[in-house]
């Protein structure tokens, strides 16, 4: 994941403007977790370990891992200048995963009309790819930025249907304490001072605001995920922890040019969800 700001302006100042593409890549996962959820499609987990405490703990060391691991190596590339394979390795990310979630969302949609166009799935997804890919990368149009916001919020929710409750929580708290390592001590940082727009598909920014597309994914993770496995309500305090926690982070902004994006949203997110789930389940409780 990336971090929020960079070279931003002395007279910067957080508006809730600001929060326009969060609640934008957010409403996406909500959105998608809901057709996930509605089309019944049969979704297989994951995450290498099992459910249970240990197997979650692994998962979300296993997440930590590939997440610095990728880091590192786009900074590594990053210091020798070899942008044409950071475009490279960047675009076939990408690319895989536009396929990926074109494939699986084309068919939820199939499943919920009961359609059976399974010989349409392949192609469509290839020529949507062809088109997210093209305008990224080659256009560098406000067009691109969006995209990268939807495919965040499509990424999360994909995640989040796909990760048990417990594997989905230790994720997201072990990727939050590693990304305020990473952007003050580790390769995100490193990554954002160097300049975060020379990672096109991974990054976009908004009205002085460098984002990166981890941040938005793993946001949209906890929304889809509090959907599917606890309802609307738990969903919504949790979208509502998550712009709260991006507005603090934004205004860390006006002082310092560079905060992980991370740590409040998700810390926020999960406190205000789960605190309604064990609201409904008290009140479940009296009036049973």
């Amino acid at each position: 994941m990336k971090k929020f700001g960079d070279k931003l302006g002395e007279g910067f100042r957080v508006g809730l403007i600001h929060l326009a593409p969060v609640l934008a890549s957010v409403t996406v996962g909500f959105l998608c977790a809901y057709l996930l959820f509605a089309s019944h499609i049969e979704l297989y987990s994951i995450t290498p370990f099992s459910g249970d405490p240990a197997g979650s703990l692994g998962n979300a060391m296993y997440f930590v891992v590939l997440v610095g691991f990728g880091a590192t190596v786009l900074f590594s590339l990053l210091k020798r200048g070899s942008h044409r394979l950071i475009a490279i390795v960047t675009g076939f990310s990408l690319a895989t995963a536009t396929f990926l979630l074109s494939f699986v969302y084309f068919s939820a949609v199939l499943t919920l009309f009961c359609l059976s166009l399974i010989e349409v799935l392949v192609p469509t997804s290839i020529m949507l790819t062809a088109f997210t890919c093209y305008i990224i990368f080659k256009t560098r149009s406000r067009v691109g930025d969006f995209l990268v916001v939807l495919l965040g919020g499509a990424l999360g929710a994909f995640l989040g249907a796909c990760v048990p409750t417990l594997s989905a929580v230790l994720i997201l708290c072990f990727l939050a304490v590693y990304d305020a390592f990473a952007v003050y001590r580790g390769p995100v940082g490193k990554i954002a001072r160097e300049g975060l727009e020379k990672f096109r598909g991974l990054s976009f920014s908004f009205r002085e605001i460098h984002m990166g597309l981890g941040d938005l994914t793993f946001y949209s993770m906890l929304v889809g995920h509090m959907l599917i496995y606890f309802g609307s309500l738990p969903c919504l305090a949790s979208v509502a922890g998550i712009l709260m926690g991006c507005f603090l982070a934004f205004k860390m902004l006006e002082k310092g040019g560079v905060f992980p994006g991370l740590p409040f949203p998700i810390a926020f997110g999960l406190v205000f969800g789960f605190l309604v789930v064990w609201l409904l389940g008290f009140l479940a409780g009296l009036m049973g």
